[in-house]
């Protein structure tokens, strides 16, 4: 179907103004859902209903969770994220999944929660190895609980940790990852040393990084002074590298498509979220920017064993604070007043 045009209005200028409404959409939505999940969200409405429908579906993510024992709900919007270590040799989420085997263990955490107002959101890491206590199954590593009861369960378990509701979930595995980072043309990211991991060196300063160098560079956890906790960091740093790459991407057409192609294949989502519910989140969001995307980790008071496994002892103390204000929207004070719990510039 042609446009039609009127008066001293051109097809041009229609096209530039609609292009540019869209860029707004797709930057809020970009980065408001980190690209594990709704990088393509609004993208996938303004281009084609089809693609979005390609966005898989996860069945019964809420089920089975009983509402007397879940946080109140409000009117910020917060999605657990969370990335599969899978070590398949192919896809396992998304509409390319062939792949059965590997862990189900979620090797990456993440709390995406957007301001009702859809100007600030935080972003924050639950490290792995965290020793909570799983409901029903008492104290283990917070990853267990994917293992032992999928999605219901570890949305439990992290609303019991952060008092903070679940609204959305949302699976990414390694391979769709790498796939991701390929789409964009890789990502750069700034390494405070020298060090290397996979038969992949990474130099001190800034490192180009393809998809398969850049998951050599979100899995080390050997040889870095923090160990999994600067791996979570440079999950984050990844992750905020590849935003930036997204954003860059919305000038081009062609990339674009690229993009919101390959998410739209390797995501999985609950199944509550509907296309119109995509695109009802990126017209929301619109107005969001990277200047008020907060990443963060929650308090760590250190780390420990438990029988053989290492562990990692989340701060309760600290965490009153920090997880009231995740809930009140107030993180980048919070974090502003500890500079130590933020994504550093050039983390490890």
């Amino acid at each position: 179907m042609g446009v039609v045009v009127s008066g001293n209005v051109s097809a041009d200028s229609v096209g530039t103004r609609h292009r540019s409404r869209t860029r707004r959409v797709l930057i809020g939505l970009l980065v408001a859902v980190l690209a594990l999940i709704l990088v393509a969200a609004g993208a996938i409405y303004a281009l084609t209903e089809s693609l979005g429908s390609r966005v898989t579906r996860l069945p019964d993510s809420f089920t089975g969770i009983p509402e007397e024992t879940r946080p109140a709900a409000t009117e910020a919007t917060t999605f657990l994220l969370v990335g599969t270590d899978s070590r398949a040799d192919g896809p396992t989420t998304g509409t390319d999944a062939v792949a059965s085997g590997g862990s189900q263990r979620s090797d990456v955490i993440m709390l995406a929660r957007v301001a009702p107002d859809g100007t600030t959101a935080s972003v924050t890491s639950i490290p792995r190895d965290s020793w909570v206590d799983i409901p029903g199954r008492g104290p283990n590593k917070i990853n267990a609980a994917y293992a032992f009861g999928g999605a219901p369960l570890l949305i439990q378990t992290v609303e019991a940790v952060s008092g903070v509701r679940v609204d959305h979930f949302g699976v990414i595995d390694f391979a769709g990852f790498q796939e991701m980072v390929d789409s964009v043309g890789g990502i750069d990211v700034r390494v405070a040393a020298a060090t290397s991991n996979a038969g992949v060196a990474f130099h001190e300063g800034l490192n180009h990084l393809d998809g398969a160098e850049a998951l050599a560079y979100v899995r080390q956890r050997y040889d870095l002074p923090g160990g999994d906790l600067d791996r979570a960091r440079r999950q984050q740093n990844a992750l905020k590298a590849l935003l930036t790459k997204a954003g860059d991407s919305l000038s081009d057409p062609v990339g674009l498509y690229k993009l919101v192609d390959t998410t739209s294949r390797t995501v999985s989502v609950d199944d509550t979220l509907s296309n119109g519910g995509l695109r009802d989140l990126a017209l929301q969001w619109r107005n969001l920017r990277p200047a008020g995307v907060t990443f963060t980790s929650a308090p760590v008071a250190g780390l420990g064993s438990e029988g053989p496994q290492s562990v990692v002892y989340l701060d309760e103390a600290a965490g009153v604070a920090f997880w009231q204000a995740v809930r009140d929207g107030t993180l980048a004070a919070y974090v502003a007043a500890h500079p130590g719990e933020g994504l550093a510039a050039t983390p490890n």
